[in-house]
């Protein structure tokens, strides 16, 4: 039987293939077929938080500034703690679940690493 590979995030064993990705059901990181590509793409980009610290996948952070969130009367605190960020592309470098809010997409610049 062939080995499948285990999920980068989570270390899931669960994985698998679907449209030319890897996909983990368990914490629902995708990853292309070829890790090789997925391994430069990892190195090329730098997210730093408004400290100047690099962040990675999986670390924790926290909110320095009251944010709205669009759509809704609730507002993320000061103070708030996020664990196991996911660092994504585009304006809003970070994907996560927010305790009592849900999932959400912050930017690196209103977060500090904890």
């Amino acid at each position: 039987m062939t080995q499948l590979p285990a999920c980068p995030v989570c270390t899931s064993e669960f994985a698998y293939a679907d449209r030319g990705q890897w996909v983990c059901p368990e914490c629902g990181h995708e990853w292309p077929l070829d890790a090789a590509t997925s391994a430069s793409d990892e190195g090329d980009r730098t997210i730093k938080d408004a400290n100047g610290n690099t962040l990675v996948d999986g670390d924790s952070v926290v909110v320095i500034k009251d944010l709205k969130v669009k759509g809704s009367s609730l507002v993320v605190k000061v103070g708030t703690k996020v664990r196991n960020i996911r660092l994504v592309e585009g304006d809003h470098d970070i994907d996560c679940k927010i305790e009592g809010i849900g999932a959400m997409k912050l930017k690196s610049e209103f977060v500090r690493k904890a």
